[in-house]
């Protein structure tokens, strides 16, 4: 930051002393000229950092592109308005600045393999494997030039080459397969021309030392790497610098048992894939220290009946996320009972809901800031908040900030007084969780926030989940703002992922807050209790998030005894999984609504860009499915294409054909709420811009996918075919 005094400091001091006489005018004077003068020179300086593509602003790069022969990709879409942060981050996606700053080399390299993993990953951001399928066909050998692991045929003793039959890194020879790979209809492999890209779309999220579950139901010796209490598939964390090809531990894939046992030294520690710990729980103890990986071995601990051996201390199921010790294990020094740590990387999309990703924290100025955890001040959240209560003189606004990805086990009751505002939140790259239980049997144990007569305060959650019970707001509350936070939908997950309380809510509004913000986040159902006489309706924002209620049937928004919610809602780019029960619906957008929606005043707002469960009542429409389909087969009707008794028929096989498909709608599961390949067209290229409906509309995967289907066709060698396949 420049000095704002730096011209005045230029002038004589005679003058200066003659200024200081009359009252510093021409001070004041040159401090204006000075801010005009930074701003000429700021402009000056992104000028020239403007000229190269590492340095240059994102809307000037199409320009470099053009300069070196880059081609835009049209099945792409267009370019979005660069004035817009919408259009700004889908031209990131369209025109992606590593593939321009690569443009001249890669052309170089055209027509090998390697150029074409590079390519997926500066184009679509995904990691690939690429594939010569001729190489892995059934063939007759010449006896003087042989290729032995080549055309093998199956060994059913090698259960490794099993376990990867049809994967990236099958090893097997495969009959003639005459489809090509690039065939919309039914894709095939195995082929002379035929070249394949496999890409892993998931991603793998780190959990750095958090407490594992321990799993009673079973034994007191069994344990889970999930906090939640579910099956959670290990992930490898892909190395920064993949060899080529890319192996297993240079992709963001699941962790086989087998693939576990023949490198567990390549999985397992500090830095790797996971690692478990054991942790004294005495006063004054040693610090955590990690098992040695010579006394970890792979195992399937499906039936929890697998007994490790005498002289390894832990079994891991890398598939199902499980860990088994000796009955009455583990234990230290002195027989101690032991606490369980682990690290890990589980399986997701995209940045919502808690997780140790990067995130922009935000936060009012002058916020009095208190650390909670290994790093911080205080041990429990509790602590902070009793500090908070009792400053003799109480900041206006705090946050108390969660340093570690630690399990708080707490009762937590916010009170806010006249104008305070308090922020829970994570620190950057962690996932604190809260874990709340049935402390009370004569009221609720929620994550309470009350607002005190006249209050008007400001509640923020930030980055952290909330499991065990839900968050419930009442009092004299002004806003309410849940951002990257997940309250866990059902409360619990059972092993399988089924929800262990589905019908209660995970967010309970008692008469407040005025308004309520939800961003990036997963967040169960959504019930809201307001006196409709006395107040106004409750203002709900919702955008880039799952609201999931567990069931179909279940509501997501609604009130108790099936009664409308008194709010007015905003839902843009959201998932929802249940029903919508509002008084008024002021937009929903790009968003995908699997449940009926019913709102009281219709003449208010309007859904656009959206998928909407036919039969709901609703605000107008436009362009939503599945209207248009419908409309489609109007149309065909009015033009004699099909008669009145095939009409219906028609519009049943069109509304099944457009409904939403999932790969998965349980939360604790990799592909929750991804929509799956099978999904219509209509409603993966149905938002405004032409990306895909729901939570994940921000990735902009069918143009990631349009830009390297045409990179592919592009550098591709000459007579081969080459085709994405979805690996996750």
């Amino acid at each position: 930051m420049t000095k704002p005094d730096r011209l005045y400091e230029l002038l004589p001091v005679v003058h200066r002393q003659r200024d200081a006489e009359q009252g510093y005018p021409l001070q004041g004077l040159l401090r204006v000229i000075a801010e005009q003068v930074d701003v000429v020179e700021d402009d000056i300086r992104q000028l020239y950092e403007n000229w190269f593509i590492e340095t240059c602003q994102d809307w000037v790069v199409p320009y470099i592109g053009d300069l070196v022969g880059y081609q835009l990709v049209r099945e792409a879409g267009e370019p979005g308005d660069v004035a817009t942060p919408s259009g700004l981050s889908r031209n990131k996606i369209l025109v992606p600045r590593r593939d321009v700053a690569n443009t001249i080399r890669d052309r170089r390299r055209r027509g090998t393999l390697s150029i074409l993993e590079s390519l997926s990953r500066d184009v679509a951001g995904w990691p690939a494997r690429a594939v010569e399928f001729f190489r892995r066909l059934a063939v007759t050998q010449s006896i003087n030039h042989r290729h032995p692991n080549r055309g093998r045929t199956a060994d059913l003793r090698n259960g490794d080459a099993l376990d990867r039959l049809g994967t990236a890194f099958d090893e097997l020879a495969h009959t003639l397969d005459v489809r090509r790979t690039v065939s919309p209809h039914a894709q095939g492999r195995f082929n002379i021309p035929s070249l394949g890209m496999f890409v892993w779309r998931l991603r793998a999220y780190p959990v750095t030392r958090t407490p594992a579950y321990c799993f009673e139901e079973q034994a007191s010796n069994c344990f889970l790497f999930s906090v939640l209490g579910n099956d959670s598939p290990l992930y490898t964390r892909p190395s920064a610098t993949p060899d080529h090809p890319p192996g297993e531990l240079d992709l963001p894939i699941p962790i086989g048992r087998r693939a576990l046992e023949r490198s567990l030294a390549d999985y397992y520690g500090d830095g790797r894939s996971f690692e478990i710990f054991l942790v004294d729980v005495r006063e004054n103890a040693p610090p955590p220290k990690s098992i040695p990986a010579e006394q970890i071995e792979a195992a399937d601990l499906t039936d929890w009946r697998y007994h490790p051996h005498p002289k390894k201390v832990a079994a891991v199921d890398p598939v199902l996320g499980r860990i088994m010790f000796a009955p009455g294990q583990p234990r230290g020094e002195q027989d101690v009972r032991q606490d369980v740590w682990v690290s890990y990387a589980y399986g997701f999309s995209a940045d919502i809901g808690g997780g140790e990703y990067d995130r922009p924290l935000a936060q009012p100025a002058g916020a009095r800031l208190y650390r909670v955890g290994e790093r911080g001040t205080f041990a429990t959240i509790k602590d902070a908040l009793e500090r908070w209560r009792t400053e003799p003189d109480p900041p206006l606004h705090a946050v108390i900030e969660i340093t570690d990805s630690n399990i708080y086990v707490e009762q937590i009751n916010i009170v806010l007084r006249k104008g305070q505002s308090l922020q829970l939140r994570a620190a950057a790259r962690t996932r604190p969780v809260i874990r709340l239980l049935d402390w009370h049997t004569a009221r609720p144990d929620s994550l309470s926030v009350r607002g005190e007569a006249g209050s008007g305060g400001w509640f923020t959650l930030d980055g952290v989940m909330v499991t065990g019970r839900g968050v419930q707001i009442e009092g004299d509350v002004s806003g309410v703002t849940i951002r990257h936070s997940t309250l866990v939908p059902g409360w619990g997950l059972h092993c399988d992922c089924e929800p262990k309380r589905p019908s209660e809510p995970s967010l309970q509004l008692i008469n407040a807050p005025r308004c309520l913000a939800i961003e990036h986040s997963i967040v169960g159902a959504i019930q809201v209790v307001r006196n409709e006489a006395e107040t106004d309706p409750l203002v709900i924002r919702i955008s880039d998030s799952i609201v999931d209620a567990t069931h179909p049937d279940g509501v997501a928004l609604g009130a108790p005894e099936g009664s409308y919610a008194y709010a007015t809602a905003t839902i843009a780019r959201t998932t929802v999984f249940g029903q919508i029960q509002t008084h008024a619906l002021a937009l929903g957008e790009n968003s995908l609504f699997t449940g009926p929606i019913r709102v009281a005043r219709r003449q208010q707002g309007c859904v656009r860009f959206s998928y909407v469960v036919p039969g709901s009542r609703t605000p107008r429409r436009y362009e939503c499915q599945p209207d248009l389909v419908e409309a489609a087969v109007a149309e065909r009707l009015a033009r004699g294409e099909i008669t009145v008794a095939e009409r219906e028929a028609w519009l049943a096989a069109e509304r099944a054909r457009v409904e939403p498909r999932f790969n998965s709608t349980r939360y604790g599961t990799p592909t929750y709420g991804q929509l799956a390949r099978r999904c219509a067209a209509e409603i993966v290229r149905g938002a405004d811009d032409e990306s895909e409906m729901g939570a994940f509309h921000d990735l902009y995967q069918p143009q990631r996918a349009a830009n390297l289907r045409a990179r592919l066709d592009e550098y591709t060698p000459a007579g081969m075919n080459g085709g994405i396949i979805y690996a996750s």
